[in-house]
């Protein structure tokens, strides 16, 4: 049983296809179905029915793929190892960032990392921090980084990076804008523009909300700041930032919030036997 013929057979399972398999492991069909069939008489058993439109995994290759997909991963992380034990990162870096990251300057963060370790495969993926954090913990993500209210904790190994209080956004010549600070209760009769409920980004100005017993209406949601910041320059809501991510329009006004929300950014990795690879990155974010 030879590692590329793992690779094959993950790759039909992945894409229930031989033909998307061979071109995402860049080798002819008819090579990767030859290397299939051998692993599967070397088993003595079938791990895909096949039919002229369709690719299923047996009940015999369901059973085989969690070995198989570990066996990898072991090889992988073997062959990682021993590169960084020689002085030289290679493998690769997954990293996680909520789309509100103002601590840090992401990509130039990682183009730094690119330029001293460039054998190094880095990926970015965007997501809200629970999801972020459940990446982390399954083993599909290396690193991320997080927004949390200020009373939250991450689930995973972590290091605070910038706390900061939301502001408020408003329309230019909204009866607010003119103020230099307000405290919730004068913003609770107006419409709302927020991130989706349950996320982390609605999270901390829910519950400063609760904690000073106000009730306020969302009628917009959105998973970007742009947006959020695009329907208060339209009149049609208000919305609580972090300073950061407003940009700079004269259609617009920012007015701070004595009781808002409070905001804290991390760095979050896997606590369990991270890759050299995460380790560097790590150590690169001041």
């Amino acid at each position: 049983m030879e590692l590329q013929q793992l690779r094959y057979v993950l790759a039909v399972a992945e894409q229930r296809n031989f033909t998307r398999a061979a071109a995402q492991c860049f080798v002819a069909q008819s090579a990767l179905s030859h290397q299939v069939k051998a692993l599967e008489h070397e088993l003595g058993v079938p791990l895909f029915a096949r039919t002229s439109r369709r690719v299923e995994v047996t009940a015999a290759g369901e059973a085989f793929l969690p070995a198989a997909r570990a066996c990898l991963e072991a090889a992988d992380r073997a062959a990682t190892d021993a590169a960084g034990a020689a002085g030289l990162l290679r493998g690769s870096l997954r990293i996680g960032a909520i789309p509100t990251v103002t601590a840090v300057d992401l990509p130039r963060l990682i183009e730094r990392f690119n330029r001293a370790h460039p054998e190094v495969g880095v990926s970015l993926v965007v997501g809200a921090s629970g999801e972020l954090q459940e990446a982390i913990e399954a083993g599909k993500l290396d690193v991320c980084f997080l927004g949390l209210p200020a009373n939250s904790v991450p689930r995973v190994a972590h290091r605070a990076l910038d706390r900061h209080r939301l502001v408020a956004v408003v329309a230019a010549d909204h009866r607010l804008a003119g103020r230099r600070r307000v405290r919730l209760a004068d913003l609770a009769d107006d419409a709302f523009a927020d991130f989706p409920a349950g996320t982390s980004g609605r999270q901390q100005s829910d519950e400063a909300f609760d904690a000073a017993g106000l009730v306020r209406s969302v009628p917009f949601e959105s998973t970007t700041a742009e947006l959020l910041v695009d329907l208060v320059e339209r009149h049609l809501a208000i919305t609580l930032l972090a300073p950061g991510v407003i940009p700079r329009r004269r259609s617009i006004a920012r007015v701070a919030v004595s009781d808002g929300p409070e905001r804290v950014e991390y760095l979050g990795w896997r606590a369990l036997n991270p890759s050299p690879a995460a380790r560097a990155f790590t150590e690169l974010v001041a």
